[in-house]
């Protein structure tokens, strides 16, 4: 059996590559089945990339159906620090099952390390093209040209704070998020204060919160909305190769 940890130190018992896997986290499902086809056998419902995936769907990365999971039998499930219960994680524990836990990254470079160690050393594979392509295109931040309010949801509104994977994005493709130095991570000023804040534009991802066209001159009139895709924010995995000019050429049309 390999000495293998997770990102919070936890063991991860294997005797070799998994080859029945349950993943509870969608960037997690695209980048092992994009790196290693074939040994997914379930997801989540909201694990929609690879569109081609087909294997049984155990509910919400939030909530999922723990008897479910069990039931498929994995030899490995993938969670993630933020995203995942740890009661549910320690559930699948106790009834035997390993789990890798990826940590909440705090940053594009440390996203990419911890898939790069699943990738290479639970799975042993070789670095994949696509990590190798976007280690090099999110290896270098762009000046600031932009401060922007962020959010993340509405009723109530939270916004990006500190030391988050989609700060570090956009910051990295030029943007500077006006509530980086915020205590938490995820504040919820109130809309009053988040119209008064030192910005100029305002990004609008479409998930986890549906955000559209009419919300930026409905709520913040201001401010110039730049609409973007959720995935390109907060999936780290392959998306990240297109994401990094797709965002770049957003920004460039402002």
């Amino acid at each position: 059996m390999k000495d293998l940890f997770d990102d919070l130190g936890e063991p991860v018992p294997l005797d070799g590559p998994p080859s029945r896997v349950v993943s509870l986290v969608p960037s997690l499902t695209e980048a092992v089945e994009v790196s290693a086809p074939g040994h997914l056998v379930g997801a989540t419902d909201y694990c929609t990339h690879p569109s081609t995936l087909d294997v049984p769907r155990v509910g919400g990365s939030k909530y999922p159906k723990v008897d479910d999971v069990l039931a498929l039998r994995p030899d490995l499930v993938l969670a993630n620090s933020e995203e995942n219960r740890p009661e549910d994680v320690e559930r699948l524990r106790a009834n035997g099952i390993p789990v890798f836990v990826m940590e909440a990254a705090a940053s594009v470079p440390a996203a990419l390390g911890s898939l790069r160690r699943l990738l290479t050393q639970v799975y042993e594979l070789d670095q994949p093209a696509w990590l190798v392509e976007a280690e090099e295109l999110w290896r270098t931040t762009a000046p600031v040209r932009h401060h922007a309010v962020i959010p993340v949801w509405r009723k109530p509104w939270i916004v990006l704070g500190h030391d988050t994977f989609a700060g570090d994005v956009l910051r990295r493709v030029g943007v500077a998020n006006a509530y980086a130095n915020a205590e938490d991570r995820y504040p919820r000023p109130p809309l009053a204060e988040l119209q008064a804040a030192r910005a100029d534009i305002v990004v609008l991802p479409d998930e986890p919160y549906e955000f559209t066209a009419d919300d930026g001159p409905g709520f913040f009139p201001n401010l110039r909305p730049l609409l973007v895709s959720g995935r390109y924010l907060t999936w780290y995995g392959p998306s990240l190769v297109e994401a990094h000019g797709a965002l770049t050429r957003a920004l460039a049309d402002l």
